[in-house]
């Protein structure tokens, strides 16, 4: 089983969008088991310059107020969610879109800490404590490609926006599956960023534990999801760059961008 964070440029651009699309469904008719945890950035922040609504980032966290979190479910599960179902189903796959809320797929409640573990407030983002992974393995085995928008809410329903990374690595854990890749902007890990000469191909889950202090913020959570997928059972994770046309067979079937192994 793999799945796939979903986000950054290849899903603003349409022939990148297109190309992931096809990945997946060539992956599922070769007999993988593919989910998809979906991102929707730059959708976001497009929404937000419309209505005039300032943002900001704390620890590579988009900070979320109520006004805010309308916009981001409106855009991530009215709009995005059905995009990339869309796409998937227009290259020959069945796909069957979801939020973090159905079935209570996901329960959060207010994040409070970075992914170093510093004390944070960054409004009403969620950080998963139950994962109900039914709903996933049931359309898994009657076919499906599951795709997950991570809009979740807590015990009282109340909504959360939840960071696509850190669900898609908790998903990844809670299913254990073979490979979590995500998709980003940039070719893999970089030590020291934007230091190209600093790029990582290959790393151990305590090598990147211990390197983690130290990252930009917007690699912190990439990097903490991917350690947490590890940790609760995912057998590795990979950072890819989805810039590049068909990048997600390039890293089953050639390993680029950077993997963690435990």
């Amino acid at each position: 089983m793999i799945l796939v964070k979903y986000g950054g440029h290849a899903m603003v651009n349409e022939e990148l969008a297109l190309s992931f699309a096809a990945n997946v469904v060539n992956l599922v008719e070769h007999g993988e088991q593919v989910v998809v945890v979906h991102g929707g950035g730059p959708q976001i922040e497009r929404e937000l310059k419309t209505r005039s609504i300032s943002t900001k980032t704390v620890a590579g966290l988009r900070v979320t107020t109520p006004e805010m979190m309308d916009v981001v479910e409106t855009v991530l599960t009215g709009r995005v969610l059905r995009d990339v179902t869309n796409s998937l189903i227009q290259a020959g796959g069945a796909a069957v879109g979801i939020t973090g809320r159905d079935a209570q797929l996901f329960i959060v409640e207010k994040l409070s800490k970075s992914g170093t573990g510093e004390t944070i407030d960054v409004g009403q983002v969620g950080e998963i404590v139950t994962i109900n992974t039914k709903i996933i393995t049931s359309l898994l085995a009657e076919g499906f490609i599951p795709v997950v928008a991570p809009i979740s809410a807590d015990k009282k329903g109340i909504p959360y926006n939840v960071n696509a990374d850190s669900a898609a690595g908790a998903l990844a854990g809670a299913l254990q599956v073979e490979r979590a890749i995500f998709l980003t902007d940039v070719p893999g890990l970089l030590r020291d960023w934007p230091n190209m000469d600093s790029f990582v191909a290959q790393i151990t889950y305590d090598e990147a534990q211990a390197l983690l202090p130290n990252l930009s913020d917007g690699m912190i959570p990439k990097i903490a999801a991917c350690l947490h997928a590890i940790k609760m059972g995912a057998k590795s994770a990979q950072i890819i760059d989805g810039r590049v046309p068909n990048a997600l067979l390039d890293a089953i079937n050639m390993d680029q961008g950077t993997v963690i192994t435990a």
